[in-house]
């Protein structure tokens, strides 16, 4: 094994190869230099590798957050010249070569490869965040489920029609892929699960909004491919607002186009900005707070420093920038491991990064999806096969693989969803702190706020 090591004059043979962000493209860059039996050190504010593209789930009751989760050190166990360190990387001294910790710790590197991935940007209404949750973390997914599940408690206990009708509305916000699969799954949850467990109110007659300032839903797919989607879900109820932007989002209240519309639950899915601890490089930044790299990936100035997956701006072959996209950050850490590793065994130099795009995804309700790979375009359920299949090949443990095609099988053929769970504190109806109003943290102060990217990590 490969490890830093240090010369009688203080340099080091092998370069300290250090890895901030535990996603897809951070772990693929530490399994290729495991591999290659090199040492690298791998940094996350979290324990586990969150499989993002399937957290919409977690927060609809259809898959359990473990379902969807892995611990970062079982993942890395089977290498050994792969350290795992839990902790927030706060600040970059370029100039030392050093990062530093939220709790003090300093971490030296000789290379440095960033891919901490984005986070809810809220076009610059911070005080959305508390009343509006982005769909990002387990905790996110938790809240989500919590609050809209206790909507529906508080709407079976309640007198007043007009307040349980506020409690059986959900507003989305965004109709990206996100917006889309939260949509659909919510319209299921209540039409069909949750049909069964209420005595004094109809789930099925929830009014689900999706609003979008587009002109139509997934611009990224081709137009018949967004038409089938709206068409899809206005079948399973949900009111889709086209050309509309939210003008304001409070706890019981949305204002779109002018009108007030009172409801119990509004979810982020409108746009993501690149994590702000690349700013600290102090280079130049696109609309989406991306930074600028190499086509071998490596930060414009910055020398042995590297961006991957949603913080890193790359262009396609067409000048475009690749989107955030799973199999995007999975294939620039596949390529910048094994780069490096041959560069540290042999000398060589770094060879350019190339996207092989395999297919865009998205889920519409059930048996309904839409897939496009070139000029292959298909929807229904052909494509709810192929995204169901690229999903579960995806996902990280070959346990999670067989216990989430079970459960979609189950949920296939019974409707039923078992995470039904409401772990948020208790709260009245009626109260400050009621479905869709409840508090959330507002995030913290971006170092250099960006507008936002297209929403979805995928």
């Amino acid at each position: 094994m490969r490890f830093a090591t240090e010369s009688s004059h203080g340099r080091s043979l092998t370069p300290r190869i250090v890895v901030v962000g535990g996603g897809f493209a951070g772990l693929e860059v530490a399994k290729a230099l495991g591999k290659a039996e090199i040492g690298v050190t791998i940094i996350d504010r979290h324990n586990h590798h969150l499989f993002q593209p399937l957290l919409y789930q977690v927060a609809t009751a259809a898959l359990s957050a473990p379902d969807i989760a892995e611990p970062i050190r079982k993942i890395l166990g089977r290498y050994p010249s792969v350290q795992v360190l839990f902790g927030d990387v706060t600040e970059i001294v370029t100039e030392a070569r050093i990062l530093v910790l939220a709790d003090g710790t300093t971490v030296p590197y000789d290379i440095l490869v960033l891919a901490t991935g984005s986070q809810p940007f809220y076009f610059g209404q911070e005080s959305w965040a508390r009343v509006c949750p982005g769909l990002k973390t387990i905790e996110d997914a938790r809240t989500i489920r919590s609050r809209l599940l206790l909507s529906f408690e508080h709407a079976e206990r309640t007198t007043d029609p007009v307040e349980q009708s506020r409690l059986m509305t959900i507003a989305i916000i965004g109709g990206g892929p996100t917006g889309v699969e939260l949509a659909g799954s919510i319209a299921e949850l209540s039409r069909h699960t949750l049909a069964r467990d209420f005595r004094n109110i109809r789930p099925e007659k929830t009014r689900i909004i999706l609003v979008e300032a587009g002109e139509r839903l997934l611009a990224g797919f081709a137009p018949e491919l967004s038409r089938y989607a709206r068409l899809r879900l206005e079948s399973l109820g949900v009111e889709v607002a086209l050309g509309n932007r939210v003008e304001a989002i409070e706890a019981h209240q949305i204002t779109v186009g002018g009108q007030v519309i009172p409801v119990a639950l509004t979810l982020w899915a409108a746009g993501v900005a690149a994590s702000p601890l690349v700013a600290q490089l102090g280079v130049g930044l696109d609309r989406g707070g991306r930074v600028k790299v190499e086509s071998d990936l490596q930060v414009v100035g910055h020398p042995d420093v590297f961006a991957l997956g949603d913080v890193a701006l790359v262009l396609d072959g067409n000048g475009q920038p690749l989107p955030g996209l799973a199999q995007v950050a999975k294939q620039q850490g596949e390529h910048l491991g094994m780069a490096l590793a041959r560069r540290i065994d042999t000398g060589d130099t770094l060879p350019a990064f190339a996207f092989s795009n395999r297919g865009n995804t998205a889920i519409v309700g059930r048996h309904a999806a839409v897939f496009e790979s070139g000029r292959l375009k298909l929807k229904g359920w052909i494509a709810w096969s192929a995204w169901a299949l690229i999903h579960v090949y995806l996902l990280v443990g070959f346990q999670h693989r067989v216990q989430v095609s079970i459960q979609w099988l189950w949920r296939y053929l019974t409707y039923e969803r078992g995470a039904r769970l409401i772990a948020e504190e208790r709260v009245e109806p009626g109260s400050t702190s009621s479905p869709g109003a409840a508090p959330r943290e507002p995030l913290p102060p971006k170092a250099d706020p960006a507008p936002a990217l297209p929403a979805r990590t995928d």
